[in-house]
């Protein structure tokens, strides 16, 4: 049995793929297995896999037509043999000692899932920037989303942790498989943290996510409601495990509000008043089902939800105003902006980092 099952979703990613497979390769934890799925690829993607299995038999391959990423992180989670699955996208990349780290603590502790922080890479200029996702949350201890729910709230980001084989199979924790679909590590992530007891913060960061794309829009009117079958799943899961529902419901609905008004800012014009619509009808149901906590209402803008569920029209008008004035502060921030966290100090002008201090 390999101490850690890797799993590359491999979609269309010639660009990028060889960076990815020479990081996973190289890793210092040599008992590893690489399970790369490729969902059809119209590009020199398998071609890549298939030189590089030549010369590492630790990967195997997966072809198949395309299906999409759900279907292809449970083929993934299927044929893997090892202790604890990692999860690396094709066109990110990791460090060599990423695997080694993860799986000692992990090791070390008997955790479910060891999470670690990451880092934003822009491949035009090469810009890293330490996500600093760990900071608010508990680290280098063992905790549990029962005790500290406000964990549930973390970012998904699933491809900076290990998650033990064993753990993900007692609880049934899959993806949910809908083809051409976007954000399907919603449910997984919440899933498995809620269901976890043993889970590993650390701060230490080991993967760089690319984020070149990070504000495409959403022109598809099916994409559009991607992130609301992920969250129906999640309900699905939570009203199916009613001990888990007791700690975990407050904090999902956090989550789905802010990811609901996250969506809203994306997507094309021409589909918002029919997502505000059903944004509206979605919180109107939960209200009316005594769902909507004193908790939910400290950790939103009780205005903006008030507005939500009573004026559709004066929502809109309001949600676009925000969604200006975002815009136009990320136009500021392109040509100027320092960034402070706890490990690194930043500056950037004109979109390119002159000053970075650890």
């Amino acid at each position: 049995m390999p101490k850690v099952s890797i799993i590359i979703p491999v979609y269309n990613v010639e660009k990028y793929l060889v960076d990815c497979l020479v990081s996973v390769t190289n890793q210092t934890l040599q008992d590893i297995e690489i399970i790369c799925v490729n969902d059809g690829s119209t590009d020199g993607s398998l071609k890549i896999l298939e030189r590089y299995q030549i010369q590492d038999s630790r990967i195997k391959i997966i072809n198949k037509k395309n299906s999409g990423y759900g279907n292809s992180m449970n083929m993934g989670l299927d044929m893997a043999t090892g202790e604890y699955i990692g999860i690396v996208e094709s066109d990110d990349f990791v460090k060599v000692e990423m695997f080694e780290k993860l799986y000692e603590l992990a090791s070390k502790n008997d955790a479910d899932i060891v999470k670690s922080d990451y880092y934003k890479y822009k491949s035009q200029n090469q810009q890293t920037i330490k996500a600093a996702k760990m900071t608010k949350y508990k680290i280098n201890k063992l905790i549990n989303a029962k005790k500290y729910p406000k964990i549930l709230g973390i970012q998904p980001c699933i491809w900076s942790a290990i998650y033990k084989r064993e753990f993900l199979l007692k609880n049934n924790i899959r993806f949910l498989e809908t083809p051409g679909a976007s954000y399907q590590d919603t449910s997984f992530a919440f899933k498995a943290l809620a269901s976890a007891e043993k889970i590993f913060f650390t701060s230490k960061s080991y993967l760089y996510y690319r984020i070149d794309n990070e504000n495409s829009s959403v022109h598809s009117k099916e994409k559009v409601y991607c992130i609301c079958n992920e969250y129906d799943e999640i309900t699905k899961f939570l009203n199916a495990n009613k001990n888990i529902k007791e700690f975990a419901n407050s904090q999902k609905l956090i989550n789905q509000y802010s990811a609901y008004a996250w969506n809203l800012k994306r997507i094309d014009e021409q589909f918002r008043d029919e997502f505000i619509n059903l944004f509206s009808h979605t919180f109107k149901t939960y209200f009316d089902n005594g769902e909507i906590t004193k908790d939910f209402y400290e950790r939103i803008n009780k205005k903006e939800f008030d507005l939500l569920l009573n004026n559709t029209k004066g929502y809109r008008i309001l949600m676009d105003k925000i969604a200006l004035k975002e815009r136009e502060r990320k136009s500021k921030n392109k040509k100027f902006s320092l960034r402070i966290n706890k490990t690194q100090i930043s500056l950037i002008i004109n979109g390119k980092k002159v000053i970075e201090v650890e």
